[in-house]
């Protein structure tokens, strides 16, 4: 974010990435808020339509399912 900004496709998919590693971790609560902030985000950049957009909606849906949706 510090170096490209917040909005830079690059810093997008790092958050998303990011989300997926903490995840993987056992990281729940940091991998849902940081997963749902990348979705904000990408909504807000990209569009609601957009397939990065949609596949991170899909991870985050597949998260609730397991449970993992803490807050």
């Amino acid at each position: 974010k510090r170096v490209l900004g917040e909005e830079h496709p690059s810093t997008l998919t790092s958050m998303a990435n990011l989300a997926l590693t903490f995840k993987g971790q056992g990281r729940n609560e940091e991998a849902v808020k940081l997963m749902s902030e990348s979705v904000r985000l990408t909504t807000l950049i990209l569009g609601a339509d957009h397939p990065f957009t949609l596949s991170l909606i899909g991870e985050l849906d597949s998260w609730k399912l397991e449970n993992l949706d803490i807050n």
